[in-house]
């Protein structure tokens, strides 16, 4: 607990730490309780605070562990698997697990430009198969599921969110939340995708006739697709369409993260935890 409650001060806190509640970088360190106490406002703080390990009863010699398994696990990693390896119950493992997605999200003002692809793909089972107190109301979904836009860019830099619809007016909207004007927009013969000409470049190609024309094709996405589907299937077996977007921002950071070493995705990982909460009321959706 020591060793980790260090490195992660230090990694928080390079030059020293700082007081959440006044600024203060005048304090000592009561090493019992591995807390410090500002000598200004006489406040006392841990290392937690002010992250999404905040008001955790888990120790970080069990929160460290878990950061490095989801975020290297190539195809995600179950909540079973990480209460198994840290010795706490399922449940509290998934919770765990969402407030570290909710790090591994990559929040940017910042657009995409160049080449980029853009796609759409559907995640969930089939209504058929789905308890009654399960099934969505008719008409909304492709068969029940779940709607999702994926933009990449040749360089390898993805993004993803979920959507109500592969409306024209969503996707068009998609790509310029996402997508600096004047780029190149690569999709399929989607004909929602229309239109986009005169903001953009906008290249397609009919999968009914062709995968690939020279440099025109969405294969990057594809493959995105693929290895998300992979995990959400294989992996979690069952997402909820709530939760889906969580599952989404761990894959893009992994996608996003996949040419660095285990130890810097795990160092980037923790460097997102300060100044994100999420309790298990706003998890489950029990807060008004």
């Amino acid at each position: 607990m020591d060793v980790a409650t260090a490195y992660f001060a230090k990694l928080r806190w390079p030059e020293g730490p700082v007081c959440p509640k006044c600024d203060g970088k005048d304090h000592y360190h009561l090493k019992t309780r591995r807390v410090w106490k500002c000598k200004a406002c006489k406040k006392q703080f841990s290392a937690k605070v002010g992250t999404v390990f905040e008001d955790s009863p888990i120790g970080l010699d069990k929160w460290l562990p878990a950061v490095w398994l989801i975020v290297n696990a190539k195809n995600g990693v179950s909540s079973y698997e990480i209460a198994r390896s840290l010795g706490v119950t399922q449940k509290t493992a998934w919770f765990m697990m969402h407030r570290i997605r909710l790090a591994m999200q990559t929040g940017t003002f910042e657009k995409l430009s160049g080449e980029i692809e853009a796609d759409e793909t559907f995640v969930g089972g089939l209504e058929k198969f789905k308890h009654e107190s399960k099934k969505r109301k008719r008409g909304r979904g492709y068969n029940g599921k779940t709607a999702v836009m994926g933009l990449v860019g040749r360089d390898g830099e993805a993004r993803a969110k979920v959507i109500p619809n592969t409306a024209k007016s969503t996707l068009h909207g998609g790509v310029r939340e996402n997508v600096e004007r004047g780029s190149t927009v690569i999709t399929d013969a989607l004909y929602s995708y229309r239109g986009l000409q005169g903001e953009y470049t906008h290249e397609w190609v009919d999968h009914a006739i062709e995968y690939v024309r020279g440099n025109i094709h969405t294969n990057k996405t594809e493959n995105f697709w693929s290895l998300l589907k992979r995990t959400l299937k294989g992996t979690y077996v069952q997402v909820e369409p709530e939760h889906l977007s969580r599952y989404l921002d761990e894959q893009t950071f992994r996608f996003n993260n996949r040419e660095g070493k285990d130890a810097d995705r795990f160092a980037k990982a923790l460097g997102n935890v300060a100044g994100r909460r999420l309790t298990y009321d706003e998890l489950t959706g029990k807060t008004e």
